[in-house]
């Protein structure tokens, strides 16, 4: 073989993927001859098939070809380099691969691979072991098949897929020596190839083959068809690299970023771990259980020291999920109580915070956690796990549980696999963590709701009510709005709702000091123009004492839970005469719903907002018909347009009024899903109020005469309508005693008309007023004083007695329960 002195070019070494693949017979005549050759050497088929292929050779090489046809008709194959003869004469240097191999028909013949040498290889040595580096020795797969799918030559690469040496392919098919792959797929694309001629490449199989039983792997395979002269197929010419590394970590990648997606989507510890499980399975592991601390289920912070003291570490089963159907039957159901002994490896990984993989469970060893729901305790070989992994739960330095990985029928667990369920676990434990802190929060307002707002609206004679409370704090239930029904005396009652700027626990705290103000105000019945007047100084000195407004956060208040800039409305409802009195600071008019369905609104004189300062606050009385309702809301109610309607907030809530129906607990929450959508911007708060009036029999009132004489008959004429009522002694002892003192001190301070007026609700109600201006206060005579235990004696005999201002006096009032309740 010469050598070749021509210099530069950019091609080197023997190209496989670009050899021109040709067939002789064993005397060496040319038998099939393909296009590639065709454009390598210039000749056609019909000049090339049947000539000796010696004669396409310099004549050096020409003599070789007689010694290598002999080596092949032994069972060898050579590999060198050869200077060919192009059709127009000139030389060309080409790398040469001759081999035994079997024609289509089955008889022998030999394959001969010829790949051109760029000039850049053009006086090398190219010796046979050089070459056998480059072809037998390459390290991706290649194969010959013939039209009918079967080997006719391959590689020693290929033997590492399995299926064993390449002389034992010959005349088999990828089914025959690999028994455990998709064949039919791989032979699909083959003959996709066969008929098409279009060449496929970067086809990726998974599976499993022979050479890895246990676990899946990759293979990247690209096909190739071999054409004769006449542009028939031959065969298919393919490669195969093993893409297995390459495929796990596209597989981790796709597992984490599916983590990152479906993990933590909510704020619910359960849901979490649930996902966290969900998620595992099957891309890592056959079956995954999440358990967690009972701490962690209840937002609380995780006990440092779990196992002080016990045989069993508790825990709570938060998430389980598995391939099979048969194996959830035998695990814990989520949320039950899961105990493990303390010296098994998942009650050491929780002490240690460190992971723990064994590729080979112990088959006749018994399954760690008790509390299975038939009682029983499995072997591993009765559940058919074989492999484990058990990874904590740790998120900011803190251990929260957890999470066991078994593989049924998978490949061991590896170091890989290990890593990658920690990386997995690690981004769990933020989301589990981030939930069990909501969790506490969460439980923390709720607290505090509950103490804020009413859990029950107080049972009273005066109005029907019903509430609804929509919180623009979804999370957390809580917002700055608030109602409340205070019952009061004489059978009135107190209606409030209100709203302090912001939102959640802030809005919140500030809300619960004015609701707390405003029930300190109604127990000393003041007139709602000064319950304001004097909510209005809280506000400002509550704001002083914060700092004057330092923090303010631009939204009108005063800074952090800051009561400034809030508006109430408060009512005052009297069920004896059906008047109603209300003042309103910086907040909407109530609407009246008449007892025939037309909707009002009350012409109330807007006061300013609370602590901000402006002219005083102004009430105003109206009179209400039985079976009206009184409509108290805060801003939100109003704020939401209707499907683009140009419509005020009044015609909406006068719409959605006048088709309620007669029951007020389902209207309410009717009224506010038609004005309100499902998480608004600003809490809303609606209070109804559907008033009654006593009845003319449980009232009963006289004019007396200033003269101490007339205090023995107004006891009398107590007594008779006592009588007339049905009460028994006890009540009317205690009522002659307090009318007695009443009058006697109304008649001996008080100058002007006097009233005796008996109300009977729930309770007895004796109330006297007088022109007098100044307001009785109890007082604590001596043994030998001769006056001032009147109102003493009151207090002892009433169950509560207070002082109100009318405008033409004050009242006196005392309450006592009734032992018979009225009908």
């Amino acid at each position: 073989m010469g050598r070749h002195k021509e210099q530069g070019g950019a091609r080197q070494g023997f190209d496989v993927a670009d050899a021109a693949p040709l067939l002789l017979d064993p005397h060496g005549l040319v038998s099939g001859w393909t296009a590639h050759a065709e454009r390598l050497l210039g000749h056609g088929a019909a000049e090339a098939v049947g000539r000796k292929f010696a004669d396409l050779l310099e004549a050096g090489d020409a003599e070789r070809m007689e010694d290598l046809l002999h080596r092949c008709r032994a069972g060898g194959d050579w590999t060198g380099l050869m200077t060919a003869l192009h059709r127009d004469g000139h030389p060309v240097p080409v790398s040469v691969r001759v081999a035994p191999a079997t024609a289509p028909q089955g008889r022998p013949a030999v394959l001969v691979l010829l790949s051109e040498l760029g000039d850049g290889a053009r006086g090398w040595d190219m010796s046979r072991g050089v070459l056998e580096q480059i072809v037998v020795g390459n390290p991706i797969g290649i194969a010959i098949v013939d039209p009918e799918l079967r080997y006719v030559w391959s590689n020693a690469a290929l033997e590492r897929w399995g299926g064993g040496p390449g002389r034992s392919r010959l005349g088999l098919r990828v089914a025959d020596v690999q028994p455990g792959m998709d064949s039919e797929a791989v032979e699909e694309r083959m003959r996709h190839v066969l008929e098409t001629g279009e060449q496929v490449v970067g086809y990726e199989y998974v599976g499993r083959v022979r050479s890895a039983p246990l676990r899946e792997t990759a293979h990247m395979l690209s096909f190739t068809r071999i054409e004769d002269d006449r542009g028939d197929p031959m065969g298919v010419y393919y490669t195969v690299v093993d893409v297995t590394d390459r495929h796990r970590a596209r597989q981790r990648l796709a597992l984490l970023d599916r983590a990152g997606q479906y993990i933590g989507r909510t704020l619910d510890v359960m849901t979490t771990a649930q996902e966290l499980a969900d998620v595992a399975v099957p891309g890592l592991a056959d079956f995954v259980t999440v358990d967690l601390l009972e701490t962690v289920l209840r937002g609380a912070e995780p006990v440092p020291e779990p196992l002080a003291g016990s045989e069993r570490v508790p825990l709570r089963r938060a998430g389980h999920r598995s391939l099979y159907e048969d194996l959830p039957r035998t695990a814990v159901d989520s949320g039950a109580v899961v105990s493990y002994l303390t010296d098994s490896p998942p009650v050491r990984c929780l002490t240690t915070g460190e992971s723990w993989r064994q590729e080979q469970l112990d088959p006749l060893a018994v399954e760690w956690a008790a509390g299975a729901p038939d009682g029983r305790e499995s072997t591993f070989l009765e559940l058919g796990l074989q492999s484990v992994m058990i990874v904590p739960i740790r998120a900011r330095g803190v251990t929260l549980g957890l999470t066991t990985f078994f593989r049924r029928r998978q490949s061991p667990f590896d170091p890989d696999d290990l890593h990658l369920a920690e990386d997995l676990v690690s981004r769990a434990a933020v989301c589990v963590d981030n939930a069990r802190r909501y969790t506490r929060e969460r439980d923390a307002a709720l607290v505090l709701q509950r103490s804020l707002l009413p859990r029950r609206l107080p049972d009273q004679d005066a109005v029907e009510v019903a509430a609804c409370y929509r919180p623009a704090d979804e999370l957390t239930g809580l917002g700055g709005d608030w109602y409340d029904v205070i019952p009061l005396a004489a059978a009135r009652v107190a209606l409030v709702v209100g709203e302090v700027p912001g939102h959640g626990i802030d809005a919140a705290a500030a809300m619960g000091r004015l609701r707390t103000a405003v029930r300190t105000l109604a127990a000393i019945d003041l007139p709602p123009e000064e319950v304001l007047a004097h909510l209005d100084d809280l506000a400002s000195r509550s704001a002083r004492d914060d700092g004057d407004g330092e923090g303010d956060d631009g939204g009108g208040g005063g800074g952090r839970g800051s009561s400034v800039g809030s508006a109430c409305v408060y009512v005052v409802y009297d069920p004896a005469d059906g008047r109603c009195t209300m003042a309103a600071a910086g907040h909407p008019a109530p609407a009246v719903v008449a007892p025939d369905g037309t909707v009002g609104f009350v012409d109330l004189p807007q006061g300013p907002p609370l602590g901000v300062g402006g002219p005083p606050f102004e009430a105003v009385e109206v009179s209400l018909a039985e079976g009206s309702t009184l409509v108290l809301h805060t801003d939100g109610l109003l704020a939401y347009g209707g499907d683009g309607v140009e419509e005020s907030g009044r015609e909406r809530l006068r719409r959605a009024l006048e088709g309620m129906a007669r029951e007020l607990r389902p209207s309410c929450q009717a009224v506010v899903d038609a004005l309100v959508p499902a998480r608004p911007e600003d809490d809303v708060a609606l209070l109804m109020a559907r008033t009654r009036r006593l009845a003319s029999e449980q009232i009963a009132a006289w004019e007396l005469s200033p003269d101490p004489a007339v205090v023995a008959d107004a006891r009398r004429t107590a007594q008779d309508q006592l009588s007339r009522w049905g009460l028994d002694e006890e009540v009317k002892f205690t009522t002659e005693l307090l009318v007695s003192e009443l009058v006697t001190n109304a008649i001996r301070h008080a100058s002007g008309r006097v009233r005796l007026r008996l109300i009977r609700e729930r309770t007895l109600v004796c109330e006297v007023l007088d022109g007098g201006a100044s307001a009785p206060h109890l007082r604590h005579p001596r043994a030998m004083d001769e006056g001032g235990r009147g109102l003493l004696l009151v207090s002892q005999l009433a169950e509560r007695w207070g002082t109100r201002f009318v405008p033409d006096g004050k009242i006196i009032w005392a309450e006592q329960p009734l032992t018979t309740p009225p009908e």
